[in-house]
């Protein structure tokens, strides 16, 4: 037997064990690891808040970071349209992953945790800024993972008029504020 080879055995089996044994145990939410760049867990979506904030299964309410989109109990314009792009794009009962930016925090002011949302292979806080529903807004002037497509993203739907772009005529795109339509 080579002798590096029990380690490798072990490092494979504590991981399957962290992977599965999570998703086995009791339904207490998964921690976040913020000691790696990005965290790969996966969630149940329960609801739908706004357009930029869903509620898993297990309880945990998820910020979609690196976005912000109109504010339903501001009555901003757009507001509702977006939030029904995320609920249209993350139905009720559908798998999620979230993935995480070390650079960004785990959790805002909130206790959401921050986390780029994806169904199957799709960037779901990506295709929200391409259809227009949401804004990229860079916390702090702090630039995650994605930061560079968002805004080129934000830069195409503005430009195609699309979504809060072409709704709320005196919405600016300034990825260092949070997103305000005017209205």
């Amino acid at each position: 037997m080579r002798p590096w080879l029990p380690v490798v055995l072990v490092a494979v089996g504590a991981a399957v064990f962290l992977v599965y044994g999570s998703l086995s145990g009791p339904k207490s939410p998964p921690e976040l690891d913020a000691r790696v760049s990005t965290t790969l867990v996966p969630g149940l979506v329960a609801s739908v808040t706004d357009g930029d904030t869903i509620r898993l299964a297990d309880n945990r309410r998820i910020r979609l970071v690196q976005i912000d989109a109109p504010e339903l109990p501001e009555g901003e314009c757009y507001a509702e349209e977006a939030t029904s792009e995320l609920e249209r794009l993350a139905p009720i009962g559908t798998e999620v992953t979230l993935h995480t930016d070390r650079r960004l925090g785990m959790k805002d002011e909130h206790g959401r945790f921050l986390a780029y949302v994806f169904k199957g292979k799709e960037n779901v806080n990506l295709r929200l800024v391409g259809l227009g529903a949401a804004a990229p807004y860079f916390y702090r002037r702090t630039r995650g993972r994605y930061a560079d497509e968002l805004l080129a993203s934000a830069q195409r739907a503005k430009a195609d008029r699309r979504g809060l772009w072409g709704a709320c005529p005196g919405t600016r795109l300034n990825p260092t504020r949070r997103v305000d339509t005017g209205r």
